[in-house]
């Protein structure tokens, strides 16, 4: 671990029993732990749980949800000769032609092409029998990541859709690929637009009794849509600098757009996830734009927050972009603190784990 002298930008570091990183969703969708965090440590946390989450909000409240969906972007292939290869499609260039991580990287080489194969897990892996073969070839090679081109007239979300895998990040060990759980617990009953390489996961928790009863509270559940990309898959690459963020496309709908300005200062806005929360404040920086855009806004502390007044939130990686921006959000010392709480009290972190209300 760092000393307090190297602390990462994000404002601190911590140390994370492996096993307290989750490895597999909650029984339950709504079965999480919840640690409720008082921004800049004007009470002290407490303990409760998902279920709970309606207690903790306001009658007129403005709960704001990512619908972007993951799509199936990790495909496993052969390379000639034999030896297994892999491809993360992670974002379109163009028709055909995609940026993606490749391994093994140093056995691959432009111009090389690479036959897919189907999942080993998942709601289809029989569709692959009886198909013409499909490749991908390798464009060119980077420090960070390929370029790869699909076969002339590849409809590359119905490829994806056939011979792709739920693109887990590389902290939930799957050595023989995405299991048949993770199609459905690594997307969002919001998931409807598909885009993201990661799932919004603060949604993950959300049931269809927690929004009867957030209903029941009379809180008002919004949505836009910023697709995720590659930040978990390329945290500690060497040379990356830990807070880099790649540009991630985002669009707040009409109607999101209207309900927030016409609440703004009289109901509190509660923003689902960091994804959430990087897509209305980079909206409201850029004056509301119409349409898809696309950001790269880093929220570190010392940041302005314009348009979130809450956020639900998971636990994340030391040094991230994310905990930057939850350290900016509830105060640097008051996350540090929450977060040695949730190590005590053993929560379980990342994707699959646990969430806090910071508010």
């Amino acid at each position: 671990m760092p000393s307090p002298g190297d602390a990462p930008p994000s404002g601190f570091d911590y140390e994370l029993p492996p096993e307290l990183i989750a490895q597999q969703p909650a029984p339950e969708r709504d079965g999480g732990r919840l640690l409720i965090v008082a921004r800049h440590g004007d009470a002290p946390p407490v303990h409760s749980s998902i279920l709970e989450l309606p207690h903790w909000l306001r009658a007129g409240d403005v709960l704001v949800v990512n619908r972007s969906r993951v799509i199936p972007a990790r495909l496993h292939a052969q390379r000639a000769g034999g030896g297994a290869a892999e491809v993360l499609l992670i974002a379109p260039l163009g028709a055909q032609r995609w940026k993606a991580l490749v391994r093994p990287a140093r056995r691959l080489r432009p111009g090389q092409r690479l036959t897919l194969v189907g999942p080993r897990h998942g709601p289809h892996p029989a569709s692959v029998a009886g198909v013409a073969r499909d490749e991908v070839t390798i464009v060119s090679l980077g420090d960070g990541a390929a370029e790869v081109e699909l076969a002339p007239g590849t409809d590359a979300l119905a490829l994806l859709e056939r011979l792709g895998e739920p693109p887990l990040p590389p902290y939930i060990h799957r050595p023989n690929g995405a299991l048949a759980d993770d199609w459905q617990r690594y997307q969002t009953l919001f998931a409807a637009e598909p885009g993201s390489i990661a799932a919004p996961t603060a949604g993950l928790h959300l049931s269809e009794r927690v929004l009867a009863a957030l209903r029941a509270a009379e809180v008002e559940v919004a949505s836009l849509v910023l697709h995720v990309g590659p930040a978990t898959f390329l945290a500690g690459r060497p040379g990356r600098a830990s807070l880099a963020v790649e540009p991630e496309r985002y669009e707040i709908p009409e109607a999101t757009r209207d309900l927030l300005r016409s609440v703004k200062g009289r109901r509190r806005v509660v923003a689902v996830g960091t994804t959430t929360t990087r897509a209305l404040e980079s909206a409201a920086r850029a004056g509301w734009p119409d349409g898809m855009q696309s950001t790269s806004l880093i929220l570190a502390p010392g940041a302005r927050f314009e348009v979130v007044d809450a956020l639900l939130t998971n636990f994340h990686l030391p040094g991230s972009s994310l905990l930057a921006l939850v350290s900016a959000f509830g105060g640097a010392e008051t996350l540090r603190q929450a977060y040695e709480e949730a190590v005590r009290e053993r929560y379980r972190f990342y994707s699959y784990g646990d969430a806090m209300l910071i508010s």
